[in-house]
């Protein structure tokens, strides 16, 4: 469901229209216009579900990347913008990013990054609020970059006590790691207990620059120490 934006839509505003259900997009890049969607079906990533596929765990592991937190905001909400070989247009104009940017600044929008040799190559970014964190968007540059960035975003949301991941629609991608359709029923009474609730951010380390073995054990729920399965 979509509503037409009559007003100017400001960091406490958009803040409010999360904990309500509701997120902005655009048209396209150059569309200077916003919109509120409310989907019917709401795509959630179940933290206490989240599944990463063998493969992908195998290159978790092997740490092609340095993984950096909240380092580079600019960099990445640009990327995301931008054309990519799956897509030819985006959703964000420069509203969201000016919007975006403000939550940055004010400590409620965050990003996971991955790096290689120096340069960024993939990422994603959100906003967090209370115990809930809804995704935005994701990019990549080099393979499995925006992939290994989210199963470091999990890690960190579990290790910090957060209960929704909200992954706004379901995609056959974010599907492989257990992304799930639910009513906007459903959705609401998790919203309502997350934003409620405290977590923090920083659990998992406040540069992120931690190990992938250390991010899959926290998401298979592993004691300090043990190895995970590569398998």
């Amino acid at each position: 469901m979509r509503y037409r934006d009559p007003i100017e839509i400001t960091p406490e505003i958009l803040l409010k229209a999360y904990a309500c259900g509701v997120f902005p997009m655009a048209e396209s890049a150059d569309d200077p216009n916003l919109f509120w969607v409310e989907p019917k079906k709401r795509g959630v990533m179940p933290l206490d579900g989240f599944h990463v596929p063998r493969r992908l765990r195998r290159t978790v592991m092997a740490e092609p990347f340095e993984i950096r937190i909240d380092h580079a905001f600019d960099a990445v909400i640009a990327n995301c913008a931008a054309p990519q070989p799956d897509r030819d247009k985006t959703w964000i104009n420069q509203r969201i990013r000016r919007l975006y940017g403000e939550l940055f600044d004010l400590g409620h929008c965050h990003t996971v990054e991955a790096w290689q040799d120096g340069r960024l190559v993939g990422g994603l970014y959100g906003v967090r609020l209370g115990a809930a964190f809804f995704g935005e968007s994701m990019f990549h540059l080099a393979r499995d970059a925006s992939k290994i960035a989210l199963v470091h975003l999990a890690a960190r949301l579990i290790a910090g006590g957060f209960t929704l991941l909200d992954a706004q629609f379901v995609t056959e991608h974010l599907a492989s790691f257990g992304a799930v359709e639910v009513s906007q029923r459903a959705y609401q009474a998790q919203l309502r207990g997350a934003v409620a609730k405290d977590a923090d951010w920083h659990a998992f380390g406040r540069d992120g620059r931690t190990s992938g073995r250390d991010a899959l054990a926290v998401i298979l729920g592993l004691d300090a120490g043990a190895e995970p399965s590569r398998s």
